[in-house]
Order: structure tokens, then C-alpha cells, then sequence
């Protein structure tokens, strides 16, 4: 757990020395919000609770790709190496899922606020649509940081992890479209345990495999 949060903390800090990557991502958020308002909200007087939904989660998407790529690429060979001698590989792993689901989580709720401010919040179930918010986080970052570990091994890091992630990503995101509709409809929860206990077994399967055969990849 000491080296886990000694991890921790240098992901902390290397983030805050590179402010201007942070900077960038609230950047994108904020102006891809603005377009889809510039595009429906005042051209067309609005916007459809379905195509509300999807613009959100196609944003949110992107915006993992984008903060999450980095994860290993930001850091030298050199300087991977020294971490080689200090710290185990599942230590390195785990401690960058639990960063990046900050990250993403942080980043998550900063747009949603914004998008809610721009086109409105036909959500009826708000609590409902935060757990699909918060499974999509842990989903998405723990998936992306893993396919990102494989891609840095890569010359062609951006193509490598589109075509490695697109399998893992898809069903995930169906599940969380699904879920997050229920809770723009107003359903009662039992409507989507179906839905959540997926995306738990996803996150789940997905962090282990990430556990267990990062070693491996962290030796070569």
C-alpha cells in the first residue's frame, strides 16, 4: 500500500508539472460542448433526450482516449527503467488505473456540469445516471490504460490503441447508453441491475487481466 501511494502521488505530481494537459482536456470539453450548442440548441431549438445522451457519452469517450494515451508515452524509456528497479509492475499498473479513474471521473463530472449548463438536464433519475457516470470512469480508465501499456510498446501509439480498445469499448459503451436512457426515462433501479452488474464484471475482468499479465509486458 506505501508503494502504491508513493505511485500515486508521483502520477500527482508529474500531472500538476504538465498543467498544460489538464488545461487542454477541460479546453476540449468546454469547446465541444459549445459546438453541439451552437449546432442544435440554437439552430434547431433544441435537442432530442436521445441525442443528448449519445453526444454526451461520445464526448466522454473521446475525452478518455485523449487524457488516458499519455499514461505511459509522457515518461522516457530512461525513466521507466529506474521505475523497473524500484517498483513491482502491479504496483505501476494499479497505480495508474486508480489516477486515471480520478482523472476521468474528475473530467467526467467537469463536462457533465458544463453540457448541463448548455443544453439543459432532461435526466430524471440523476442518482441513476451518476452510477453509470462514475462505472464508466472506472470502465473506460482501467481498459485504456491497459491497452495504452501495449501501445507504448508501439511505434504508431494512437492507431494501436484505437484498434486494440474498439472491442473492449463497444460493448461497454452499449451498456452504459442503456444504462444512462433508464435513467433519462425515470425507471426504477430494477430495471437496470442487468446493465450494472455487466459493467461491474467488465470493470472487474478488465482490472485483473490488467494485474495479471501487465508483469509481462512490464518485463519486456
Amino acid at each position: 500500500m506505501q508503494e502504491l501511494k508513493a505511485l500515486i502521488e508521483k502520477e500527482i505530481r508529474l500531472e500538476w508539472r504538465q498543467r498544460y494537459a489538464l488545461n487542454g482536456m477541460i479546453l476540449y470539453i468546454v469547446s465541444t460542448v459549445f459546438v453541439c450548442y451552437i449546432s442544435f440548441a440554437l439552430k434547431i431549438k433544441g435537442i432530442e433526450p436521445i441525442t443528448w445522451n449519445t453526444l454526451l457519452w461520445i464526448i466522454l469517450l473521446f475525452t478518455a482516449v485523449n487524457s488516458i494515451t499519455k499514461s505511459f508515452t509522457q515518461e522516457r524509456a530512461g525513466r521507466q527503467l529506474y521505475y523497473y528497479t524500484l517498483a513491482s509492475p502491479q504496483g505501476i499498473i494499479l497505480s495508474k488505473i486508480i489516477y486515471n479513474i480520478v482523472l476521468l471521473l474528475t473530467l467526467s463530472l467537469i463536462g457533465l456540469f458544463i453540457y448541463i449548463v448548455f443544453l439543459g438536464n432532461p435526466v430524471q433519475n440523476l442518482v441513476m445516471y451518476l452510477t453509470a457516470i462514475v462505472l464508466g470512469a472506472i470502465g473506460f480508465s482501467s481498459t485504456l490504460t491497459m491497452v495504452a501499456g501495449i501501445a507504448s510498446k508501439a511505434e504508431n501509439t494512437s492507431t494501436l490503441m484505437a484498434v486494440l480498445s474498439f472491442p473492449i469499448i463497444l460493448p461497454m459503451l452499449s451498456m452504459l447508453i442503456r444504462l444512462s436512457k433508464n435513467a433519462m426515462d425515470g425507471l426504477e433501479w430494477n430495471t437496470s441491475y442487468d446493465e450494472i452488474l455487466i459493467l461491474l464484471a467488465i470493470d472487474a475482468i478488465v482490472i485483473a487481466i490488467s494485474y495479471l499479465l501487465f508483469p509481462f509486458l512490464w518485463r519486456s
